[in-house]
């Protein structure tokens, strides 16, 4: 068995409010930040997109849907989501940084539909039964209690609610110390889960299960796209500031990669009803 170093809440938030800056730069500036879904060869903000419309129409999202994202980041799915849906979204967020860029793009019109929280997602500041949807991309694994997190989610979802979301997924405990490095300990965190016994941890949460797919080649895709264009980044001059931190995605990016064909990491997406 290997053991990743364990890290806490603060560190996440730390890591998060200080690499926001760079995923930007690079990722997307408007702040869709998180692996895609791909059709053909698109590029990585439009295979992000897909996930989003396709957590829509599975999680059957309506305009009196009333919806918390967990992990909201800098609020940019939100506000797609309220524009093609006209819904209510509650984002929150653990890092500070993305929150508040988060709210900087409350519009007069969107202020009656639109708010975003820092708050952990193992102490949601939010009553029983709130919510109809709970949506959450690229989150979950961060947390580091993911029990109490589920917990809290099923708390505020209403009976017959869906929780529709992607995490990482751990398809076999033995990994590399290459992996181990720039993989789990790169993200600052580890899973229990496998695709099988994420599924297992929602029953026993209080979900039915109703899709759960295995997207591992669409998350090794977005990491091969996103090193491509670091590689370019450098080769074009830009951002000359980043550089250095680049040159270590680029080979952290391709050791992900690497470990996703070794099935030492995956990349899952849960559609579940509270019961």
């Amino acid at each position: 068995m290997n053991y990743v170093k364990k890290f806490t809440e603060k560190d996440t938030e730390r890591y998060y409010d200080e690499e926001d800056e760079v995923y930007l730069s690079f990722w997307d500036p408007n702040g869709t930040l998180h692996w895609g879904l791909f059709q053909d060869d698109e590029d990585v903000v439009s295979a992000s997109n897909n996930l989003t419309n396709y957590m829509i129409k599975k999680a059957k999202i309506s305009k009196n849907s009333n919806i918390l994202n967990v992990g909201c980041g800098d609020g940019e799915v939100d506000i797609q989501i309220i524009k093609k849906i006209g819904c209510k979204i509650t984002g929150i967020d653990l890092s500070g940084v993305r929150i508040e860029n988060a709210c900087k793009k409350i519009t007069l019109e969107l202020k009656s539909q639109l708010k975003f929280i820092h708050a952990s997602a193992t102490n949601l500041p939010f009553d029983n039964n709130v919510f109809s949807h709970v949506i959450s991309q690229s989150t979950i694994y961060h947390i580091h209690d993911k029990q109490k997190a589920l917990s809290e989610i099923c708390r505020v979802l209403q009976t017959g609610g869906i929780f529709v979301f992607d995490d990482l997924i751990k398809p076999k405990s033995e990994i590399s110390e290459e992996t181990k490095k720039y993989v789990y300990e790169r993200l600052l965190f580890d899973t229990p889960f496998s695709f099988k016994s994420y599924q297992d941890e929602l029953r026993k949460q209080g979900f039915k299960i109703i899709e759960a797919r295995d997207e591992s080649e669409n998350m090794k895709k977005t990491y091969q796209k996103l090193y491509e264009t670091l590689k370019e980044k450098i080769k074009s001059g830009e951002n000359p500031k980043f550089h250095k931190r680049y040159e270590y995605l680029i080979n952290a990016y391709k050791k992900t990669v690497e470990a996703t064909d070794k099935k030492e990491i995956g990349w899952a997406i849960y559609l579940c009803r509270k019961i």
